[in-house]
Formats: C-alpha cells, sequence, structure tokens
C-alpha cells in the first residue's frame, strides 16, 4: 500500500481507541486516534493520494483502501471529517459544480463508505472539515480552555468554524451563513477571489516572469522582496477584514489558524492580526495563535465528535 502509516507499539489498540477518515481535496488520511492519550492521539495512520475529480466508484474505493489500512475495530463507529457542500446529518455529497467531488453529488456517501469499510463499522458519523480542526484544537491544542474559537484553515480554500463549548455554531446573527467564511466577500469580491492559494498566485504572477507556489513566494518575502511581501499582506490582510465583523458578533476568546498555508506564519499572522484590527477589532478582544496540532487536530476532532454521537445517537 502506498502512503504513510503511523502504528503505535503493543500487540492491541487501547479501548477508547476511535476510527477515523479525514477526506480532503488531494489526500485521504485514515487513523485510529485516541481521544484520551495525554501525547499525539494518533495510534496509527494511512495517508493515500485522493483524485478529487475521479468517478464516484473510484473516490470511495480509495477512502476505503485508507480505512482498510488501519486497525479499526470491528463494529466501530467511524467520525468522517469531509469539505462542504454536504448533508452531514444524512451522509449524502451535495458537490454540484463546486470543482471537487462533483461526482459525489447526491450519493448516499454513508451507506456507499460503510458497505466498503472492513471490518465493517456500527456507524460513520460526518462533519465538516473545518469543524474537525477547530475541535481537535478544542480539545487538546490551542483552543483548549477556551469556550469561545474561531478555527480557521487555510489551504487551497478558506475554512472556518465558529465553536461554542465544543458545538459547532452554524446559524444565527453571531456568524456567517452556514458558519462559513468562503461564503462571505471583500471589497466587492468573494473573499475565496481574494485570499485563496489561486487567488495568491494570480496576484503575485501579474507581470511576474514565471510561475512560483505559494511556499515560493514566502520565501522571497523574508529575503525582502517588495511584490511577494505585498501580496501575502493583501491577501491575509483583506481575509482579516473579512472577518473582524463576526469576531465582533461572535466574540472569540481565541482565533486559531492551522492548513498548509501556516508554514508561513511568520508573515500570515502579522497580515491577518492587520486586517482584523483594521476591520475594527483591536486586538486585546481575542488572541491569534497557529494550531498547535496542525497535523493531528483534524483527526482528533472527528474522533470527539464521534465519541459525542455515540453518547447522543440522535446525532448521526
Amino acid at each position: 500500500m502506498t502512503g504513510t502509516a503511523r502504528v503505535v507499539r503493543g500487540a492491541r489498540p487501547p479501548a477508547t481507541a476511535v476510527p477515523v477518515l479525514d477526506i480532503g481535496g488531494t489526500h485521504v488520511t485514515a487513523a485510529l486516534v485516541d481521544p484520551a492519550a495525554a501525547g499525539s492521539p494518533v495510534l496509527e495512520a494511512v495517508r493515500l493520494p485522493l483524485d478529487a475529480h475521479a468517478p464516484a466508484g473510484a473516490l470511495l474505493d480509495r477512502v476505503a483502501e485508507a480505512g482498510r489500512g488501519i486497525g479499526a475495530p470491528a463494529g466501530g463507529r467511524w467520525g468522517v471529517a469531509v469539505p462542504g457542500p454536504f448533508d452531514y446529518a444524512a451522509g449524502v455529497g451535495r458537490f454540484r459544480d463546486v470543482g471537487k467531488f462533483d461526482a459525489l453529488d447526491g450519493v448516499d456517501v454513508g451507506a456507499e463508505l460503510a458497505g466498503r469499510l472492513l471490518p465493517r463499522p456500527s456507524g460513520l458519523v460526518f462533519l465538516n472539515d473545518a469543524d474537525a480542526f477547530a475541535l481537535g484544537e478544542y480539545h487538546a491544542g490551542a483552543a483548549r480552555g477556551r469556550r469561545r474559537v474561531l478555527g480557521i484553515t487555510l489551504g487551497t480554500g478558506v475554512g472556518t468554524s465558529f465553536l461554542d463549548a465544543g458545538m459547532p455554531v452554524t446559524d444565527g446573527p453571531e456568524v456567517p451563513p452556514d458558519g462559513r467564511a468562503h461564503l462571505l466577500s471583500v471589497d466587492g469580491v468573494p473573499l475565496e477571489e481574494v485570499v485563496s492559494r489561486r487567488a495568491i498566485l494570480a496576484r503575485y504572477a501579474a507581470g511576474a516572469a514565471e510561475a512560483v507556489d505559494v511556499r515560493e513566494i514566502a520565501g522571497r518575502a523574508r529575503a525582502g522582496e517588495r511584490r511577494a511581501a505585498a501580496t501575502l499582506a493583501h491577501c491575509f490582510g483583506a481575509l482579516g477584514r473579512a472577518l473582524a465583523p463576526w469576531c465582533e458578533r461572535f466574540r472569540p476568546q481565541v482565533v486559531v489558524v492551522g492548513g498548509s498555508m501556516t508554514a508561513s506564519w511568520d508573515l500570515i499572522g502579522p497580515a491577518l492580526r492587520t486586517g482584523l484590527a483594521a476591520g475594527g477589532e483591536p486586538e486585546g478582544r481575542w488572541e491569534l495563535r497557529p494550531a498547535a496540532r496542525p497535523a493531528d487536530a483534524p483527526l482528533a476532532g472527528a474522533a470527539h465528535w464521534a465519541l459525542r454521537a455515540a453518547r447522543q445517537p440522535a446525532l448521526e
């Protein structure tokens, strides 16, 4: 099997271990997670590349392949983190015309995975991938001990999660529609056309002689290139300005940022902080932190959500 695996020492995982899946646009990770662990909660993990444009059967087979690679207990309840749009209660994809996972639109992903995973699960509990990240940081990361949390994920796009006492808030006057920042606009432009991987590359590439990735742009900014620094300052400053009104309404105690782009936190953090302040949220009302568990948080969050569903079956 391709991918990477981590295996805990010992013959058998603890009874508290929970099997989870984290489905992303380019990879799927299956893991056995111990939410009660004092250190890293991930006991075993398999990560495989995933083609978000593949047919439904191939996508589901690939996800299940990762799941079959871990030592999941028979009859276990799985937590599954997946990006939206998705009917999380029903386990059905709603990916029409979003540019990824289109083949899963209208598909009962829960039923299809339950039939493919071995050993057979007792159930699958779905949640948004940004919520999974925020829950992981809430239970054992940079948001631990804080009731009101805004989690932000930065990758190909922007994900957000507004947590109140470990529960995602997705409606009401305190949060954006569905609790998701990607539905917002800034300066009259959809947010993901200003701050996303493609938006950053497009802004930097205007007038550039060569194509580079975000990591290279960050490296050039550190080296003193003004255009690279201005690109990152503009994009992440805009993110701060877009989120500032919602921070004022929701009043998070901590804003935690994760995702692949946080490898450049020395550049992103100051720009985001400046944007929040410019949007009317002065520093002091909130604490801005990078993720403490950038790799493990979504897996841990999915495990905690599955445990909560086991205590309250109506969440399934």
